[in-house]
């Protein structure tokens, strides 16, 4: 491993549901939403990054109500080796650091959703972001 996770936060958290016809609109339509993950990141020093893995919700068919859900995990790491090529750091950001986090943001995701009375909330325990590194790259 070419990379140390120095630190972990939730940085930015919404779970807003705006009235009862959503949350009863919500809990019988869940699976007309669909789970969106975004990864970022920033250099905060040299050999200092912080990679941002956001989950949300989002309506999967246009006359659904939204609900504002979203969850920025942020993961301070260091990668100590100053000759690392670019496509190693991209692969540490866009794979690694998501895969190894990801455990986390999803139980907090469900969390939130299972203590506002949603109990049937199905997010996939696993995801390939190595996958889904690969099909970037080709489109």
């Amino acid at each position: 491993m070419n990379y140390k996770i120095i630190g972990k936060y939730i940085k930015d958290l919404k779970f807003s549901i705006p009235n009862p016809k959503v949350f009863f609109l919500l809990s019988k339509d869940i699976e007309n939403y669909k789970i969106n993950i975004d990864i970022r990141s920033n250099q905060v020093k040299e050999n200092i990054l912080e990679v941002l893995t956001s989950i949300n919700l989002t309506p999967t068919q246009n006359g659904f109500e939204k609900i504002d859900t979203k969850i920025v995990y942020a993961t301070i790491v260091e990668i100590p080796n100053n000759k690392i090529e670019k496509n190693e750091i991209e692969k540490i950001v866009l794979i690694d650091v998501p895969s190894q986090i990801y455990g986390e943001l999803r139980k907090i995701f469900v969390f939130l959703f299972e203590n506002s009375g949603f109990k049937d909330v199905k997010i996939s325990e696993n995801v390939d972001f190595e996958k889904l590194y690969n099909s970037r790259k080709t489109q």
